[in-house]
């Protein structure tokens, strides 16, 4: 066999090694990304509904316990809950009540978030202005 033969035989062995190294690569990279702790910082969302506007403020998202933060203008509402919903999995957590600090200001406990993934936070509000409901996205890592 000539070395010109040779050299192909050994390039056309070496491909699917080649893309396999790469493609383990890429997957040890995407799940390092997903399961890293991360200081992903303080999310703000703001939300108009009615005559309440909602702030929702969480630190770095992640799975387990999380406390929400939550500014509200207009006039006081009575109740406050906070309803995490999982939709491309199906789960639904009880609501939370979220209770006043100060003015406009009010926290919940610890909300367990079970899971990685896209969530949606919705805030619900009943009080003298009305009832109204604010769906916020939410990543959770």
């Amino acid at each position: 066999m000539t070395s010109t033969a040779t050299s192909t035989v050994d390039t056309q062995r070496r491909r699917p090694v080649l893309l396999i190294s790469v493609v383990a690569v890429l997957v040890a990279a995407i799940v390092a990304w997903l399961v890293w702790p991360s200081d992903g910082g303080e999310q703000v969302q703001r939300s108009t509904q009615g005559a309440y506007t909602v702030e929702l403020s969480v630190v770095d998202p992640h799975q387990g316990g999380n406390v929400f933060a939550l500014a509200i203008t207009g006039a006081a509402p009575d109740v406050v809950t906070v309803e995490p919903v999982m939709p491309q999995m199906g789960h639904a957590l009880a609501p939370s009540p979220a209770i006043a600090e100060g003015p406009g200001r009010y926290r919940t406990g610890d909300v367990l978030l079970p899971m990685a993934g896209q969530w949606e936070i919705t805030v619900s509000l009943r009080g003298p202005s009305g009832a109204t409901q604010h769906v916020f996205p939410l990543l959770v890592k």
